[in-house]
Formats: structure tokens, sequence, C-alpha cells
């Protein structure tokens, strides 16, 4: 009889990497029935799922007795919160406490839950205003205190995020933050590589119960991603240092000061406070995408 994985978020970038990763993992596809849980069942996303033959499940983490029916008779569980659905650290919180606690009842064996770190903490204060790591970190320190089963998936900087970063301007591209050119961001190409380490999860269980596994392809340096760029692409790129003023007229007023911290902080303190990759590449079973193999996926993008 198949065990039940649980993927939470099963429509968006990181849950629909990981039941990519197992569908396409031969041993992992025949030990596992993929129940995809989805807010909303009658989206195309969630449509597409349940035409791959896939249990699509409606819940709602906000609510615990919903969460406790997904749950139910699973064996493992990948959680992935979103803050700026609502952009609320109560209520992402409270959702990862909903989860934990349905996991324990129902006696899930490994809970993957995917954090990040306090920054709060980590910078000694530097930077507090960062409620999208923090929070998460809370969600982890709860799981880790309620005796269930877990390990934690970090997520690195969505490579994404750094294609919008790059502006076009006058046929050429452009990056303005307010980063010095060597700081250094660990990259994650979410939607194809966030199953590669729950993968590397699931399958090293023992051995990474109550670890932190760094989802990442490597740092890099805003130098190195411009000349990466440029090179895939033959298109010229420039670092533009901008003030903390300039930085935030760029975006909405809600969000500017968190993305400025967490730029700062990952200056400073360090995306994952200077944790070494090294071992968690280790438990992969495959090549993550580098920065220049996703300019060259999606280089018709920007020529």
């Amino acid at each position: 009889m198949s065990e039940i994985i649980v993927v939470f978020g099963a429509t968006g970038k990181q849950g629909g990497s990981v039941i990519q990763a197992i569908q396409n993992d031969q041993s992992l596809a025949a030990r596992f029935k993929i129940r995809a849980v989805t807010r909303n069942l009658s989206s195309s996303a969630a449509q597409k799922l349940v035409d791959k033959g896939l249990e699509v499940i409606q819940g709602d983490m906000s609510v615990y007795e919903s969460v406790e029916k997904v749950v139910s008779g699973a064996d493992t569980v990948f959680l992935v919160t979103n803050f700026w659905e609502q952009c609320e650290r109560s209520i992402e919180v409270s959702q990862g406490k909903n989860v934990t606690d349905a996991c324990k009842v129902a006696g899930v064996q490994h809970l993957i839950f995917s954090s990040l770190i306090d920054a709060s903490e980590e910078s000694k204060g530097a930077w507090v205003n960062i409620p999208h790591f923090d929070g998460k970190a809370e969600i982890e320190r709860y799981i880790r205190q309620s005796g269930v089963p877990a390990s934690f998936i970090l997520a690195g900087t969505y490579m994404t995020e750094i294609e919008g970063m790059l502006q076009r301007h006058d046929g050429n591209y452009v990056i303005a933050l307010p980063l010095n050119s060597n700081a250094e961001i660990p990259l994650l190409d979410a939607s194809e590589d966030t199953g590669l380490f729950v993968k590397a999860a699931i399958k090293n269980h023992k051995s990474v119960l109550g670890q932190r596994i760094y989802a990442s392809a490597a740092y890099y340096t805003i130098e190195q991603i411009i000349e990466d760029f440029s090179k895939v692409t033959g298109k010229a790129a420039t670092f533009m240092k901008v003030t903390e003023e300039q930085f935030k007229s760029f975006l909405p007023p809600n969000k500017a000061v968190e993305v400025f911290e967490t730029l700062m902080m990952t200056q400073t303190t360090g995306y994952y406070a200077g944790a070494d990759l090294t071992d968690s590449l280790k438990l992969l079973d495959g090549k993550p995408t580098e920065w220049k193999g996703y300019v060259a996926k999606n280089r018709e993008k920007w020529l």
C-alpha cells in the first residue's frame, strides 16, 4: 500500500516543484500517493493536477479542522506558508502551528517545512522588520518543540526575483540595488529545484531529522550575476548602487522597509547567517540549476 505524502501549496512554485520531483522519481513515485492541497479547487492550476491523476484536496491552513482532514493518514507532509499572501506574521505563524498540531495528532512520520533563519536574532537586533523570515523561524521553533519528526528546507532567493530586478534601459540592462557589488546572494530556481532538495530530505530521512537543508545552487555576487547574464544573453548589463531612499521608492510602501532590510541582512549577517552549502548539496541526487543555466533557459525574454 502506498504511503501518502501531503503537499501544501501544490499550485505554487515550491509545492509544484515537489510534486514534479516525486512524479519524476521512479522510486518515490512508486512509494507515494500524492495528496495535493490547494485553497481553490476550481483554479486552472488545480485542474492541471487533477488531469495528472493526483488527489487534489481543498484545505485552509487557517482552519485547524480543515488541516486535520488534509493530513489524516499521511506519512510525510511538505509544508510551505505564504507570508506575502496577507503580509501578516501572526496569520502565517498560526497556519504553521495548525499544520504542526494536526501532524502530531495524525502521527506524521516526517514533516518537511520550508523555513528561514530568524533575521532579528541572527543580526543581533540590527534588522527587525523582516517578518517573512522571522515568522518562519518561529514556526520552525514550534515544530521542534512539538516533537513531530521534522526537517527544514531553507529556500534561497528565487531566481525569478533577480529576473525582476533586471530592468531594460536603452536596449541593455541594469540592476539597481542598495548593496555592494560583492554582496553574496544564494539563488534557487524554485519552480525547478525545490523538489530536488525535498527529495533529498525524504531519501535521507533518518540522517536529516532535525536538520536544516540549505536550498540554493550557490552563493552569487551581484558582479557574477551581471557577468553571467551578459555572457549568456549577449546583452550589456550594469550594476547601479542606489540609496535606501531611492530603492524604497521603487516598491509599494507596505513592502519597502521589509525588502530593504532583507537585502541589508543578506549583505551583513548573511541570508543563511553564513552557513556553508556544501553538506546540503551533497545530499542531492542531481545538480541544481545554476544562474547561468536559468538565464540560458529564459534567454528569449531578454533579447
